[in-house]
């Protein structure tokens, strides 16, 4: 069964190369392919790839500039792909050893699998402090409220005709898209399987500013989440949590003196702000 491995890719001219001399190096005994899609890239992202065609015959560009977003080149992708599975990866992302044959394997078996993240490669231990690790062991918990588990976009293998069947990832969710999607095939009865033998190396934000709009966006939309899924099994949220998180940002800056505080802190500042901006822009109270 044929796998494709499809990347999303914007202006991605300072990572793509090292995702794609880790592919280049991928061995597997089944035919595979890489499918980047190019999503409006202005820099040296599809110069880079070109330079990529003699060691890796398997790659193809494929346009997926109709429309800017990652869902959308990640959909165009899965549409081109030539495989019956499909595993998508980051541009800024680095697979680790034996990561196709390992998703590969694992999708011959299962319709819908997801990888194991190592954060230790690509960010610094002040970086790794602030985010942690929440696919190392298995799934991400979802726990505001707790609902269906999931995991990060780049590091998902659905087979082809299930991602076609449920249309896809939402091209309206900028970020967010992956969660929504895990949860969309979960609800359909479709399972997720772990498979820590296929690993991604993550690569997180490591500035104030890029973790604290992140996280921003992550609140706003996991607030449009929560709307769309408190119908269909989500159990409410308790307002109480809301209030300590709030609390907690506000005890935290007093500590910003200290150098190891700050990333965490930012992070969980553009959460709470995001999350109120998406109560007003929703109308729906979920602190």
């Amino acid at each position: 069964m044929k796998l494709s491995v499809v990347i999303p890719c914007y202006n991605a001219e300072d990572t793509l190369a090292e995702q794609l001399e880790a592919l280049s190096s991928q061995r597997w005994d089944h035919p595979w392919e890489v499918v980047l899609a190019d999503n409006r890239s202005t820099d040296r992202s599809r110069e880079i790839a070109e330079g990529f065609r003699d060691r890796m015959p398997n790659l193809r560009i494929v346009e997926a500039s109709a429309r800017q977003g990652q869902p959308y080149a990640l959909n165009v992708g899965a549409e081109a792909a030539e495989g019956a599975s499909l595993a998508f990866c980051d541009a800024d992302d680095v697979v680790g050893d034996g990561w196709v044959a390992a998703i590969g394997d694992a999708l011959t078996e299962h319709d819908f699998v997801a990888c194991r993240w190592d954060v230790t490669r690509l960010n610094t231990d002040a970086v790794q402090r602030s985010r942690g690790n929440a696919q190392v062991d298995g799934l991400q918990p979802y726990t505001n409220p707790p609902f269906l588990p999931h995991a990060g976009g780049g590091t998902l293998g659905v087979r082809r005709s299930v991602h076609l069947g449920v249309g896809g990832f939402d091209e309206t969710l900028p970020v967010l898209h992956d969660t929504d999607y895990c949860w969309r095939l979960q609800l359909q009865g479709v399972e997720l399987h772990f498979v820590p033998e296929a690993v991604v190396h993550v690569r997180y934000r490591d500035t104030w500013r890029g973790i604290y709009g992140q996280a921003r966006s992550y609140g706003a939309y996991n607030v449009l989440l929560y709307k769309r899924y408190r119908d269909r099994g989500m159990p409410a949220i308790d307002w109480r949590r809301g209030l300590a998180g709030w609390i907690d940002v506000l005890k935290g800056s007093v500590y910003l003196v200290r150098p190891g505080t700050r990333l965490p802190w930012a992070r969980r500042l553009g959460w709470r702000v995001g999350r109120l901006e998406g109560c007003l822009k929703h109308r729906v109270f979920a602190p």
